[in-house]
Formats: C-alpha cells, sequence, structure tokens
C-alpha cells in the first residue's frame, strides 16, 4: 500500500480545510464564516459515537446545531462536505458506498445535481482510498457510477475529459467552468484541477482557488471556496498527509484555530484518529462494558484490533 489508510482518512479531511480556506494568493486564511465542513464534523462524531450510520442520530446531531437550514447553493456545497465522512467509512464497499450517500442525502431537501455532485466525488475518493483510481479512466468510472440522470453533471465531466485530452490549461479550464456558479460547474472544475496535477496536493488546490484578477487579502468566494475544499479532498485522499506541505501544516498546528465547529485544529486531528479506528475495527469496550466484564472482576484497559468485516458492527 503506498499511504496508509490513517494517512488517506486526514489528508482527505485536512485537504478539504486546506482548500476552503486557502486563499488565491497562496496564503491560509481561517473562512470559518462559511463553515463548510461544521456538517461533516457533525457526522463523524455520530458515526463514531455509534460505529455505523444512523440517520436520526445525524438528524438530532444536525438540528440542534443548525435548526433552520434552507436549500440555497451554499447549503447545496456544504451538503456535499458533509457526506465526506460516509464516503470514508463506507469507501472499500462501492455498493454500500452507493447506497449509505443516497440514504444519508435524505436529512436534506432531495436535489438531483447534489445528488450527482456527491456520488461523483465519493467514487473518485473510494478509488483514491483503495489505489484503484485511474486518471484515464476515472470519468468514465465515475458516470457510471453515476447512472442515469438528468441532470448536466456527465456532460460536464465529459468536458473535463475532453480538456485534459487535448492538454488545456488552467485559464481555458476556468474560461468553460467559472462563467456561472453553478454547483455542476464547481464539480467540474474541481476533478479537471485534481486530474490536470494529480502528484502534487500544493499545486492542485492553488489551481482551484486561484483568480487571476485577484489581489490582496480579499475574501474568498463561494465558488472558489467550494472547488478548493472539494479538490482538497481529493488530493488529499489520493496523496494522504505525506502530500500536504509541511509549511501549512505546521502552521494550522500553530494557529491552533477553531475549525469547522470544533475548538481548535488539534480537536479535529484527534477526531479523525478516532473516526479511523471506529472504521478499522478497534472495539470500544467503554460502549459496551458488559460483554467483557465477569463478575467481581476488573475490566483491563485494552485495545482489540479486528480484520476488515470481522466484527466491525457496520
Amino acid at each position: 500500500m503506498r499511504y496508509s489508510p490513517i494517512s488517506r482518512f486526514k489528508g482527505t479531511l485536512l485537504g478539504a480545510f486546506l482548500g476552503g480556506n486557502l486563499a488565491s494568493n497562496g496564503e491560509i486564511q481561517f473562512q470559518n464564516y462559511l463553515d463548510l465542513g461544521k456538517m461533516a464534523v457533525l457526522g463523524i462524531q455520530s458515526l463514531i459515537a455509534l460505529g455505523r450510520l444512523d440517520l436520526d442520530d445525524w438528524i438530532g446531531r444536525q438540528q440542534e446545531e443548525s435548526p433552520h437550514l434552507v436549500a440555497t447553493d451554499d447549503i447545496s456545497i456544504k451538503i456535499i462536505i458533509a457526506t465526506l465522512p460516509v464516503a470514508l467509512f463506507f469507501h472499500e464497499n462501492p455498493i454500500k458506498l452507493r447506497q449509505n450517500l443516497l440514504r444519508v442525502l435524505k436529512i436534506w431537501e432531495d436535489d438531483p445535481v447534489v445528488r450527482d455532485g456527491t456520488l461523483a466525488v465519493g467514487y473518485a475518493l473510494a478509488l483514491a482510498l483503495t489505489e484503484k483510481l485511474d486518471p484515464r479512466t476515472l470519468i468514465p468510472q465515475t458516470i457510471s457510477f453515476i447512472g442515469k440522470t438528468p441532470t448536466s453533471i456527465p456532460k460536464q465531466l465529459l468536458r473535463v475529459q475532453n480538456l485534459l485530452e487535448q492538454g488545456a490549461g488552467l485559464s481555458r479550464a476556468q474560461a468553460e467552468f467559472a462563467k456561472e456558479e453553478k454547483l455542476s460547474n464547481t464539480i467540474a472544475m474541481a476533478f479537471y484541477c485534481f486530474l490536470s496535477t494529480l502528484e502534487d496536493f500544493r499545486l492542485t488546490v492553488l489551481q482551484a482557488t486561484h483568480k487571476g484578477n485577484s489581489q490582496g487579502q480579499v475574501p474568498m468566494p463561494l465558488s472558489s471556496q467550494a472547488t478548493g475544499a472539494i479538490t482538497g479532498a481529493l488530493s488529499g485522499a489520493y496523496n494522504g498527509t505525506g502530500g500536504i506541505p509541511v509549511n501549512w501544516q505546521v502552521l494550522l498546528l500553530q494557529k491552533n484555530s477553531p475549525v469547522w465547529g470544533l475548538t481548535s485544529f488539534s480537536q479535529m486531528l484527534e477526531l479523525t484518529d478516532a473516526f479511523v479506528a471506529v472504521w478499522s475495527g478497534v472495539y470500544n469496550l467503554t460502549l459496551n462494558p458488559r460483554e467483557l466484564t465477569e463478575e467481581g472482576c476488573e475490566v483491563a484497559l485494552l485495545s482489540v484490533y479486528a480484520a476488515p468485516r470481522v466484527i466491525r458492527s457496520r
């Protein structure tokens, strides 16, 4: 295996955060006013607590934090980021991946474009996490995974394929997809940036957030932030944490600012560690203490690890 699962899991979430907070001049700006990943954190916490996908628990956490969600472009982007934990949790089984992505989308209003965007990003992540991603076939495979649909996302992805085959540069891709702030264009631009610089996380997210006419420290528009977050997640899953510039990681640790509704960046790393532990089959004794307790005996502090699909409850 090229990179460990924990490196790819962390790379996905850290990549999404960095991509969503990277300014067009390449500097990190903590733009938490949009909180793109706050719903993703709620999903991770639910999966950790229960060890499985439970829509009622997820909805309860969601309503407690954001009781009055409105279906807007802003929310559409947040929904795709919110499904990242589900894509990570079920990435090794394409059938369960599709089923559970569609299940979790029922929490929010049914939007075909959001559905197709979620399936496209989730499937690309799954291929990257299982080291089965071939840049030459990713887009046709993704379109097949989406299936028959009335949305324009398959068509946009085919345009990306054509641009890549022609060796088109960033400015041409932006001219193709940056005319309107549509979700389908955001997805297409993210796939272009990811596939055009597959092995270089830094260049990938810089492309995704680049605006030729931007000057100084200005807030990044939603379209660029969304493109950056999705692109960062894809590239982070493919390249792992080892591909993310060390100076960016150090800066995040030094500032240790609030992240996606959490109190600090360190808390995000701890949450990711716990998430990987649950996914990988670490048995949490505190959840079921009676199962290993005999009368008059004390339970030793230990962790039990299982091979995939052996004792995991999901």
